[in-house]
């Protein structure tokens, strides 16, 4: 049985551009997902707010005001939050999986399977990487000791002088100088 190919709403790709690393968590601002809900920002905060007690710290944080300069530094597509009073919202992955029992269209729960399968994506390329690394550092420490055996010949082979070497061969009297020297 084939598999059936899965259309998203919003391309991967897209999602994957407004995931950020803040406190050590994968993120999505309140901005870029209200763009992807297809809602403006006070929209989705005032959704957010009305239901307060469905996300906790691990699910949405607020930036302080350093963390968003770091953001509007790092992120051009961010630029507006410059001159917006009000800081933004973070929401983890947790966090967006909330976002659709308060919003309650049909394109946020369309939006939000699209989010969650980029969450999972990301985690699988990390595994991934993990994996690669792994077997890097275990190639590593198996010819770690074969290379130094070859960069302490080659170190031997650079150390030793003129003198040390024994001249093959006739010289006339001016290379015998050169070579005292």
């Amino acid at each position: 049985m084939a598999k059936k190919k899965i259309e998203s709403i919003v391309p991967v790709e897209r999602i994957q551009r407004t995931i950020l690393f803040i406190r050590g968590e994968k993120v999505i601002l309140d901005k870029d997902l209200a763009i992807l809900y297809g809602v403006e920002t006070g929209v989705l905060n005032q959704a957010v707010k009305r239901n307060l007690d469905r996300f906790p710290p691990d699910f949405m944080f607020q930036l302080n005001r350093k963390e968003r300069a770091e953001v509007i530094t790092n992120c051009d597509n961010l630029s507006s939050l410059k001159f917006s009073p009000a800081l933004p919202y973070a929401f983890t992955e947790q966090g967006v999986a909330m976002l659709s029992t308060v919003l309650r269209s049909q394109r946020a729960v369309e939006v939000n399977i699209a989010i969650m399968r980029t969450f999972v994506q990301l985690r699988k390329i990390l595994a991934d990487n993990s994996l690669l690394r792994q077997k890097i550092e275990s190639l590593e420490c198996k010819y770690d000791e074969q290379f130094q055996q070859v960069f302490a010949v080659l170190e031997q082979m650079l150390d030793e002088s003129p003198e040390d070497k024994k001249q093959i061969g006739y010289h006339t009297e001016a290379e015998k100088l050169i070579w005292r020297d």
